[in-house]
């Protein structure tokens, strides 16, 4: 129980401390007019308050991510945890940070378009493909996700809850952002906060010996791959656990609300502070994962289906009939409100690669229609295997973010190593990842490894050569 609230106090120092560095290197600029003021069009662009503001921005980069890929993470033991705490505070944070301020900086750009100012075009393209496809992948994964969890509820069929979520989230994202999304979210997020934590004390004061198992250098994971062996810790446990540690879908989000931030003062709170919540999130679904069954293997049994069937048995079993059904909803509620906002995204970055004016709803429905016709269309392929590509997926456009962080940073002569070295090794994860895994080219394990070491350390000598401070460079 010590460790557990150790973490949860490091991630809350890290905000203060840690945070508050990377805020320094950036160097904010109160005095600048934000995208919600210079651009307010009162659909996309809208000056909000910032505690809605940041309500919105935790919604918007949660869904299911903090609460099924620790749970999943937590099969290879208590090591998860560390991954939470030191993934969230040095990676996660300053991802979240940059790709919101950056997008703040660039008149409220979305990612793809921040990173090719960054990088230049053939990186812009590389960004847009990974966006697209990743929040598409995103918004299938928290249609299916909810719909399940509802199935599981009340006994009705799958689809039906599939079509009603996704009529909701067409809804949403062709409606100014304020109308559903900045009126209902800073509620759903309230609840979604007060059923996690209601979850945490029931571990603390319920009799569930919490964290039993505290060796962290052993691999509990029963699982085998594909060749029969263990399924390995690294770099699998770094793609897992993303959304409370480090996770790209977050960059795809952050410029929604750097849409709708009134002063770049108010960036560390929303930005990197939402992201410390959420690490708080996936520390109490990793500790319920690790504390609540009697071992790894009846984890790993209770998967079989998926990590919904987990959150039910918990949320039930520590809560009673009464409490287990409000943390149901407050979980279904959380990827529900990720999957509308990664559809609004796509809809903006579709709307900068060609150019459409999203102000009339002629044209938002333009782009909205066929990217839902797309969406339904790959809810029909297996759980398991959208959840694979979007794990790898997902973490490479974090690797991409944070090199684009660094080389902003190195042209304004900055401290880039803040940004450097967790983009390198994200680098050499995601490289070995899709080096070794049966979604990628199943290449032996230690040639994999050997791979995305080399890919890492390839990567950051072109940085350091390529990355020179600029002249004209420097802040306003």
């Amino acid at each position: 129980m010590l460790f557990f609230f150790l973490c949860v106090a490091l991630l809350v120092l890290g905000y203060f401390i840690y945070g508050k560095i990377v805020e320094k290197v950036f160097t904010i600029n109160v005095n600048r007019t934000t995208p919600a003021y210079e651009l307010e069009d009162d659909i996309d662009y809208i000056p909000m308050p910032t505690w809605k503001v940041f309500m919105v921005q935790l919604l918007d980069i949660a869904g299911a991510g903090p609460i099924f890929g620790p749970i999943l993470g937590a099969l290879y033991g208590p090591q998860a945890l560390i991954w939470i705490v030191i993934g969230c505070i040095f990676g996660g944070g300053v991802h979240d940070f940059f790709s919101g301020m950056l997008s703040v900086r660039s008149s409220g750009k979305s990612i793809p378009e921040v990173v090719g100012d960054a990088l230049g075009m053939p990186a812009r393209h590389v960004m847009r493909l990974f966006s697209i496809v990743l929040l598409v992948l995103v918004g299938v994964v928290f249609v299916l996700a909810p719909a399940k969890l509802l199935n599981q509820l009340t006994g009705y069929n799958v689809t039906i809850y599939v079509v009603l979520i996704f009529v909701y989230y067409f809804i949403a994202t062709i409606l100014p952002i304020d109308k559903i999304i900045g009126r209902f979210y800073p509620i759903f997020g309230a609840l979604l906060l007060f059923m996690t934590f209601a979850v945490g004390f029931a571990m603390i004061f319920g009799g569930v010996e919490m964290l039993p198992n505290l060796d962290f250098w052993t691999n509990t994971n029963p699982n085998v791959n594909y060749d029969g062996s263990q399924l390995p810790a690294w770099p699998l446990l770094f793609v897992t656990i993303s959304c409370s540690a480090l996770s790209g879908f977050h960059s795809t989000q952050s410029p929604l609300m750097a849409r709708c931030l009134k002063s770049e003062k108010k960036g560390r709170f929303v930005f990197y502070g939402a992201m410390i919540a959420e690490g708080i999130i996936g520390l109490i679904w990793c500790t319920a994962g690790l504390s609540y069954y009697n071992g790894p293997e009846a984890l790993a049994d209770m998967l079989k289906g998926t990590p919904s069937a987990v959150v039910n048995d918990v949320s039930f079993g520590l809560l009673g009939p009464i409490g287990g059904f409000l943390a149901i909803l407050g979980v279904i509620i959380l990827p529900i409100t990720s999957g509308d906002t990664a559809f609004r995204s796509t809809r903006l970055i579709l709307s900068e690669i060609f150019k459409i004016s999203q102000k009339p709803v002629m044209k938002r429905l333009i782009l909205a229609v066929p990217l839902f016709i797309v969406a339904y269309i790959i809810t029909k392929l297996p759980f398991g295997m959208i959840w694979k590509y979007f794990g790898w997926s997902n973490q490479t456009l974090a690797c991409l973010v944070l090199w684009s962080a660094a080389i902003w940073l190195a042209h304004k002569g900055k401290c880039h190593w803040i940004a450097t070295l967790p983009a390198v090794f994200m680098t050499a994860v995601v490289v070995t990842f899709i080096c070794y895994m049966k979604i990628g080219f199943q290449m032996p394990y230690g040639t994999s490894v050997a791979i995305g070491i080399a890919a890492a350390l390839v990567s950051f000598f072109v940085f350091m050569i390529k990355a020179k401070p600029q002249k004209d460079s420097a802040d306003e």
